[in-house]
């Protein structure tokens, strides 16, 4: 790692992000459906990139930010995944009048009508699919609710394409046991195929059934009945990830760049310059089997070293400090000007505080990858 680099940085170490993006890859072939990655993670053009020349087939977003930067790139298909707000109609139908192939989401007959409405005045198709509520998380339709058929009938009577149904298991991120996942999976794949049976049922076109989390994708028995997987935090994976028990710590490819910045010796207290500004206030792995506090510290290569926690932090101040009993001359083992990497509990959170990465190869050349932030 050059010593040059400022910090506090977020570092991909790209080798292992390319096994991520491989091991997706395959998962997806196996289950016999496209892969549509969620690129909310990373909302990086190279790593995109890297997910569509591995066989991604179009994209999932949680921005029309995102959409318009990777149409730019030149990805067509992409999936605006987040209940559309009438007041972004205007921005949708932009992308689409550019040439993007953007399709959108709703989960109310109000959404509904207010998408219809607004491409009847403006001489526009929506492209929308039904967001499912599969698993009482956060939001959808539930595929037995009148509703349902409320808001299919509001879309294709009122001249939208109504393109399929949707939905995201959120829940398996509070799971840690395969057999757990593989049950959420399975909740996730039927509520959502029920669904479409009974948009199908009703005589109005279902084609599309997309499915997917991180835990589910790489968790699911089969996929019969869906079209497309969608999953994001795979192509870096991250401690809750870990807690969940979908990956290995040897496979999280985002970590913090950080220097040592001074000691508390009297209470083993190590002092870096990567605080909550640069790890986010993420605290996901506080309700799961291991705390990690604010991350797992590692070594300047990426080794974790035991014991070595981001118990607290401040703004731009972190502290690492080991378990209790870990007896360590903490000004020795790290002096001043040491550089340490971290491991982070939400990669799309840590992600989120920086304009760009540093992209770290094997050989250990690094380069900058820009990222956008914003809506």
């Amino acid at each position: 790692m050059s010593p040059t680099l400022d910090t506090p940085c977020a570092v991909i170490d790209v080798a292992r992000m390319q096994r991520n993006i491989q091991r997706m890859q395959q998962r997806a072939t196996q289950l016999g459906v496209r892969l549509r990655p969620h690129v909310k993670t990373s909302k990086c053009p190279q790593v995109v990139e890297a997910q569509l020349t591995a066989g991604a087939q179009g994209i999932t977003v949680s921005t029309l930010k995102e959409a318009q930067l990777f149409f730019a790139q030149g990805v067509t298909d992409i999936l605006y995944a987040v209940a559309m707000a009438p007041t972004k109609l205007d921005q949708a139908l932009a992308l689409r009048r550019a040439g993007c192939a953007l399709v959108i989401v709703t989960d109310s007959v109000a959404g509904a009508k207010a998408i219809v409405e607004f491409g009847q005045r403006h001489g526009e198709r929506f492209e929308v699919m039904i967001e499912i509520d599969s698993d009482h998380h956060r939001s959808g339709v539930r595929s037995d609710d009148p509703l349902l058929l409320e808001v299919a009938r509001a879309l294709h009577e009122g001249g939208a394409l109504l393109k399929g149904v949707m939905t995201h298991a959120g829940e398996s991120y509070k799971l840690d046991t395969p057999e757990a996942l593989q049950r959420i999976a399975e909740l996730e794949r039927s509520e959502c195929v029920k669904a479409a049976q009974a948009i199908r049922a009703a005589g109005l076109p279902c084609v599309e059934v997309s499915v997917g989390s991180t835990p589910t994708a790489l968790s699911a028995a089969h996929l019969a009945g869906v079209t497309e997987l969608r999953a994001g935090v795979y192509v870096f994976f991250d401690l809750v990830m870990h807690n969940v028990g979908v990956c290995g710590l040897d496979e999280l490819a985002l970590s913090v760049l950080t220097t040592v910045i001074g000691h508390q010796p009297e209470k083993g207290w190590v002092i870096t310059d990567a605080g909550w500004m640069a790890m986010s206030r993420d605290r996901g792995t506080q309700a799961q089997k291991c705390d990690y506090g604010y991350g797992l510290v590692c070594d300047v290569d990426g080794v974790p070293i035991d014991g070595l926690l981001l118990r607290s932090a401040n703004q731009e101040h972190g502290v690492a400090s080991f378990e209790p009993g870990q007896v360590v001359d903490v000004v020795q083992q790290f002096p001043l000007g040491t550089r340490l990497r971290i491991l982070p509990n939400h990669a799309c959170a840590t992600g989120a505080q920086y304009p760009a990465y540093v992209a770290l190869q094997s050989g250990g050349e690094v380069a900058q990858w820009p990222r956008e932030n914003g809506w």
